[in-house]
């Protein structure tokens, strides 16, 4: 690399702002540590303030690849010698006992017996050795049992033994694999699936959980199980409770989501499915947190048995799902970038709102809505009542549908309290 014209640090500094796509390439480590070598030399590496030293660091790391440790031990491999050389190391190495022929021969034994055991093979090669005198599998007929399974985890028995099969992958033509970019547009949904336990190997009621990315609009639901008979009604009811239109449905790989029922009925609707990236745990993670701040906060984690489903989907539509969407504030980040550069998230006060509020904030927010839904009625629900009295009604409704699922039930802490209290205090 010809970089002999850059002699100072401030030559050095603009050529790191250009130079995070350059790739250094060197014919060989020896090469490549010269360089580093020369460019500690160039700049008096030692002499230089902590600072300075820094951009020097910097500049090497960008430029070769090399991990930060490793040039931190160059530097002192400099320092103390005077030279940055190539060291190889010596390593201690077990001496090869079984040679290729002797995995060609055990390859041979797996596939004529169907691959047994490590025990059960072993048996062969000392029976094919003593009984039938076949020198070949002199050193196998020693061979320990772990050893067999060692060798067969190698290139050339994993190449030819037919007991070998690759995993393929799953492949299901519903949904695309990505995450959703609503852009500031309401109608993107995040959907997840909550489960409220077994009890004697009895399924508890589930929970499915939609929440709106941009507004955070939440419509929960209740259902007695998550095959496709169960679902598809909800999630249309649920569907239809949001007064904006909804564009996206994302949701995990789960099978309650990923099939031909619910991609039937969200392409009736319009509405393009989408699931989460491998690996990308983030995909989810607004819904995750609702399903423990919102559901888990006021349902609990005590069994509830599949037939309260009714009950409790009455509930969440009379007033749960009301209190959430038009009583309960959300807080909406804001990002800050500063001098630096660097992206700061922060949550101001004045950024508590309630998800209709934040709906009606968005620019043009009219032409969101659903045909037929106005915020003039929207309104009418919104402020009938304020947040606290609705918050007492909905507590008052809560506690009589646990009371009602006539069954030995830990409340949630919040409402167990209510109990002892005199319910007169609740409207």
């Amino acid at each position: 690399m010809q970089d002999k014209h850059i002699i100072n640090i401030n030559q050095l500094k603009e050529l790191i702002k250009v130079s995070r796509d350059i790739e250094f390439k060197a014919e060989s480590l020896k090469e490549k540590y010269q360089w580093v070598e020369e460019v500690l030399g160039r700049f008096k590496y030692f002499s230089l303030r902590k600072k300075n030293k820094s951009i020097v660091r910097e500049y090497i790391e960008t430029m070769t690849g090399l991990k930060r440790a490793q040039i931190t031990r160059l530097i002192k491999r400099k320092k103390e010698t005077g030279r940055v050389l190539v060291h190889y190391g010596r390593r201690n190495k077990f001496k090869t006992i079984y040679t290729p022929s002797d995995i060609a021969r055990l390859i041979e034994t797996d596939n004529g017996h169907e691959r047994l055991s490590g025990k059960a093979t072993k048996a062969i090669f000392k029976r094919e050795c003593t009984i039938f005198q076949k020198k070949e599998y002199e050193r196998l007929k020693d061979i320990s049992v772990s050893h067999i399974y060692n060798l067969r985890e190698t290139r050339q028995y994993t190449s030819h033994a037919l007991t070998i099969t690759k995993t393929k992958a799953v492949s299901v033509p519903i949904g695309v694999r990505m995450k959703p970019s609503p852009y500031g547009q309401p109608g993107f949904l995040r959907v997840d699936t909550v489960h409220q336990g077994d009890l004697d190997k009895e399924k508890g009621v589930y929970y499915i959980n939609l929440v709106d990315e941009v507004t955070q609009w939440e419509i929960v639901g209740a259902v007695e199980g998550i095959s496709e008979q169960f679902l598809e009604p909800l999630l249309k009811s649920l569907l239809e409770q949001f007064p904006f239109i909804i564009i996206n449905f994302h949701s995990d790989n789960g099978s309650e989501y990923i099939n031909k029922i619910v991609a039937k009925l969200l392409n009736k609707l319009l509405i393009r499915q989408t699931k989460s990236r491998a690996r990308h745990t983030n995909d989810n993670a607004l819904v995750e947190s609702k399903n423990g701040a919102v559901i888990r906060k006021h349902m609990g984690y005590s069994f509830i048995k599949r037939k309260e489903a009714p009950k409790i989907n009455e509930f969440y539509l009379n007033y749960f799902n009301v209190y959430l969407n038009y009583h309960r504030p959300c807080g909406f980040v804001e990002e800050i970038i500063d001098q630096r550069g660097k992206i700061k998230k922060i949550y101001p006060q004045e950024n508590y709102i309630t998800p209709y509020e934040k709906l009606k904030s968005l620019s043009n927010a009219k032409q969101y809505l659903k045909n037929g839904v106005t915020f003039e009625e929207l309104d009418k629900i919104a402020y009938e009542k304020s947040d606290n009295e609705f918050a007492a009604l909905m507590k008052k409704a809560k506690i009589e549908l646990f009371k009602s699922f006539n069954q030995k039930l830990q409340l949630p802490t919040f409402y167990a309290s209510c109990f002892t209290r005199d319910l007169r205090l609740i409207p």
